[in-house]
């Protein structure tokens, strides 16, 4: 018995999926939003704590390993999102493939989009506040990581910063969106983590972009700021740490990631599987309908 859904039936599920996910209501899609920001945001506090201490004499040491390792862990965030049910906008780029087949129309998948987004900040930045602002977890060495993780992906890159992070965003959302896929294709829990670990520790170690995850690591980073111990063991100048401020939050980051986050999952996988599976299929059953009609 197969356990598994072949690329053209799953490209075909996504269609269904994605006219579900355009009649949902206002409250439940921002509930679902604000339950999956939360689950993210788990998993970056989680990588934030595995990225801890990997310096020697001042100089980081096992850069590609810590990176694997934060992968690793990061990979239960899709997971939470995936098996108990919730919304994630990256993942919600899949559906440009109802989109293409004309089931749902463009304002209805841009009103997903949208709800979603803005629950999935608002869970982030909760999980934020309770874990950099009020539980005293990042008042050490861990809110230290966080203000660099943050300063890092708020300056790295001068003047190309920007294309830099849309291109990442590209690639993060490629890899998302086909573990998406792939834990859709499988039929069994087992399945669906293995799904989710992979392309997801691939995106995380190869230093790509998550705009949900952006939303939980930049403002810990930023709330981590209040910590004296957090400031004093990241060795940030005043000058880089007021460069962690909301404005460069946006500006430097969310907007560009989110854009690139789209395009690599909207159209690199949504709209090339609709295109493989289902336009080209449907092209097929005209020409074989044509010739019939004909003979």
């Amino acid at each position: 018995m197969k356990n598994f859904l072949a690329p053209a039936e799953l490209t075909k599920y996504f269609i269904g999926v994605g006219i579900t996910k355009a009649n949902n209501s206002f409250f439940q899609l921002l509930l679902l939003g604000i339950l999956a920001g939360v689950y993210v945001g788990f998993a970056a506090h989680f990588a934030t704590v595995v990225g801890t201490g990997w310096v020697m004499n001042g100089e980081p040491i096992l850069f590609g390993l810590k990176k694997l390792l934060m992968g690793v862990v990061f990979t239960v965030g899709l997971m939470m999102v995936i098996i108990p049910g919730s919304e994630l906008f990256t993942g919600n780029m899949l559906m440009t493939i109802a989109l293409c087949n004309k089931e749902i129309t463009f304002i209805k998948m841009l009103r997903n989009w949208g709800i979603i987004y803005l629950g999935n900040f608002i869970g982030s930045l909760l999980l934020a506040i309770m874990i950099a602002s009020l539980s005293g977890l990042n008042d050490g060495a861990v809110g230290a990581t966080a203000i660099s993780i943050a300063h890092d992906k708020l300056m790295d890159g001068g003047q190309n910063h920007n294309l830099m992070f849309f291109i990442r965003g590209i690639g993060c959302n490629w890899l998302v969106c086909l573990a998406v896929m792939m834990a859709a294709a499988a039929q069994d829990i087992t399945g669906k983590i293995f799904a989710c670990f992979f392309p997801v520790m691939a995106f995380v170690a190869s230093s790509f972009e998550h705009s949900v995850a952006n939303m939980y690591f930049i403002p810990a980073g930023i709330f981590s700021k209040g910590c004296e111990k957090a400031v004093e063991l990241s060795h940030k100048t005043p000058e880089m740490l007021s460069n962690l401020n909301w404005e460069n939050f946006v500006s430097n980051n969310l907007i560009a990631v989110t854009l690139g986050n789209i395009v690599g999952g909207g159209v690199f996988v949504g709209m090339a599987y609709w295109i493989l599976y289902i336009r080209n299929s449907e092209k097929k059953i005209e020409k074989e309908n044509e010739i019939a009609n004909k003979a």
